[in-house]
């Protein structure tokens, strides 16, 4: 299957020069994926002074504004264990079993409130120079924004299919339910991003056990503590994945680091509503983790 975007293409996964050990960090856009590259970071290196940005460290594969070649000599160059970022769905990337495949959730109304902030926080205008696409007319640089929660309302509502829209609730769910599928298989690691907030130190140990990556204790403490929301957050000018500062302001992708903000902002005809398109688009066993 390939999946695209104004800024993505999964085609670019064709050919893919795996080796050992590989680590493919899988999700959609605002799910914890920055987080996870910095624990992955964090157990390769074991110490929080990275020898580059984060996001030259684990380039996002599928993205348009890294020239495909350039990626690839950065990552054959690479002598330590490697770590990518994908937002591609697992049906999208080759499936290789020298590989661990990490996909994270998140509530879907909680990353689509965080995916709207973000959205308002990018320069649109240098990532269509930058990709080679023609400027806005005035007329649609002017449109006023919707606000947080009519945008909110929309994504419950909004059909489209996971190829032309995966940040879409029907491609929220499909990415999901492939990783969820998985879920038992050795080279497939399931992460909530509730999971993060509330037990940090235990997720860093389930991770570090399911990669086969041994810490001194006396480490983990240092290491717990620079994957901590706040520690990142401070050093976004190198945590932030803006390779290309495309980011209005680095520090806001850091926003809040926390759960709920989309049923805050809905009323309870609007959560049963989002409750009825979600039983129609997962399994419930999948929501009851995802939802928990």
């Amino acid at each position: 299957m390939r999946y695209q975007s104004p800024d993505e293409d999964s085609a670019r996964w064709s050919g893919f020069p795996f080796r050992d050990g590989d680590i493919v960090i899988s999700t959609r856009s605002k799910t914890g994926t920055t987080w996870v590259q910095m624990i992955c970071a964090l157990l390769i290196f074991q110490t929080p002074e990275l020898p580059a940005p984060l996001a030259e460290l684990s380039p996002w594969v599928d993205w348009l504004l890294l020239p495909r070649a350039e990626m690839i000599d950065r990552l054959e160059a690479q002598p330590h264990r490697r770590f990518v970022k994908t937002h591609t769905p697992l049906d999208g990337i080759p499936l290789d079993r020298r590989a661990t495949y990490i996909v994270v959730g998140r509530h879907p109304l909680d990353m689509m409130v965080s995916l709207i902030h973000q959205s308002d926080n990018i320069d649109r205008a240098k990532v269509r120079q930058l990709t080679g696409q023609p400027d806005l007319a005035p007329s649609a640089a002017q449109r006023p924004r919707r606000s947080v929660q009519d945008r909110l309302v929309r994504f419950i509502d909004d059909d489209a299919s996971p190829q032309e829209f995966m940040d879409g609730l029907r491609g929220v769910f499909w990415h999901l339910s492939g990783a969820w599928s998985r879920r038992e298989e050795p080279n497939f690691v399931l992460v909530h991003y509730a999971d993060l907030v509330s037990d940090l130190p235990g997720e860093m140990r389930r991770l570090a056990d399911r990669l086969a990556i041994a810490v001194p204790p006396e480490r983990w403490p240092t290491l717990v503590r620079a994957a901590s929301f706040s520690e990142m957050r401070d050093r976004a000018d190198t945590l932030a994945p803006d390779p290309k500062g495309i980011f209005k302001d680095r520090g806001a992708f850091f926003r809040r680091g926390a759960s709920g903000g989309g049923r805050e902002l809905l009323t309870a005809e609007e959560l049963a509503h989002y409750e009825e398109r979600a039983a129609s688009l997962a399994p419930a066993d999948l929501l009851a983790w995802l939802h928990r």
